[in-house]
């Protein structure tokens, strides 16, 4: 492990994401010293990242989570110190932390991902909030383009429920995204790997209590189940995965991620929702679920993502 030298464990940070960052880091940073990793704890709301440069770390595990971990400015930070780093680079990231940039560029490549309608805080009228379903049918998906882990999420069950959702969600973001809404199984596929070389790791289903996988039920209680091997119809795992890497490779993204995935209930068409480059590490985590089926401990997860670490631009410094 003398390799990988002096390695930070990059947590906490100072998004809505904090608390599930420093959950993530904790283990993360515990697994990799269980295997020998010189590995520190290091948060970017309590040091400035320049510290990494003089205290001589060799590489970083980002286990931060939403816009200020995993949107692409601390990959920048890091390209400019010269340090390289798990999971996507700049472009990438940003890209992806954006879900109506992310919808854009899948629709562009022909990979199907629901109908939606982009609100931009202060820039919309009143009229233009309750008509939404009748562009996108009820129910409708209503959150910020640039928040993770559920954060501000409403899904609308009528005409008098889009003002009170809108609100909500632009206290979080100045663009909010309206979603249509896909009924049916709600699965999950992580990848692994760069390129050509990328593979996908099983799909998970999940089945959240009363098909609510909200912040409190993705974290913190026990009633969500999470089914791997997913046992849906033959032949469904193998395509979603391929549409997977698809969406993947297409946004140029490195070393893991997570592709959250809705499946029609009647018509068995799977819509992408997002792409996580960042995803969680914490016991309720999907990744590790995912990679445990593949044979692949915790552990051996964390090693393996830590040796991708890679820079966009050069080599380290």
């Amino acid at each position: 492990m003398s390799q990988f030298g002096k390695v930070a464990v990059l947590m906490g940070g100072d998004s809505s994401e904090r608390e599930v960052s420093l959950m993530s880091g904790a283990g993360v940073l515990k697994a990799l010293l269980s295997k020998g990793v010189d590995a520190h704890a290091f948060d970017p709301s309590e040091r400035d990242l320049s510290e990494l440069k003089r205290e001589g770390f060799a590489r970083c595990f980002i286990a931060l989570h939403g816009r200020l971990g995993e949107g692409g400015a601390v990959q920048g930070a890091l390209e400019l110190l010269g340090i390289p780093y798990t999971g996507s680079g700049i472009m990438a990231s940003s890209i992806a932390m954006d879900k109506v940039m992310t919808k854009r560029i899948w629709i562009a490549e022909g990979i199907p991902t629901p109908r939606y309608t982009l609100l931009r805080r202060g820039a919309f009228e009143r009229r233009q909030v309750i008509e939404v379903p009748d562009t996108l049918g009820l129910p409708v998906i209503v959150k910020p383009a640039r928040e993770g882990s559920s954060f501000g999420v409403t899904k609308v069950l009528g005409y008098s429920g889009m003002s009170g959702a809108v609100e909500a969600a632009a206290q979080l973001d100045s663009s909010i995204l309206c979603e249509e809404c896909i009924e049916g199984d709600e699965v999950t596929c992580p990848v692994l790997g760069n390129g050509d070389s990328a593979r996908a790791l099983p799909v998970i289903r999940i089945v959240a209590p009363d098909g609510n996988y909200d912040y409190q039920n993705k974290y913190f209680n026990d009633t969500t189940q999470y089914v791997v091997p997913c046992g849906l119809p033959a032949g469904e795992e193998e395509a979603i995965q391929a549409l997977v890497l698809k969406a993947y490779r297409v946004l140029d993204c490195r070393g893991w991620g997570r592709v959250d995935v809705m499946i029609d209930g009647k018509t068995r068409q799977p819509y992408l929702l997002e792409i996580n480059t960042s995803p969680g590490m914490t016991s309720h985590s999907l990744v590790p679920k995912s990679a445990r089926a593949a044979g692949i401990s915790y552990e051996d997860l964390c090693v393996q993502l830590l040796a991708t670490a890679a820079l966009d631009v050069g080599t380290p410094a």
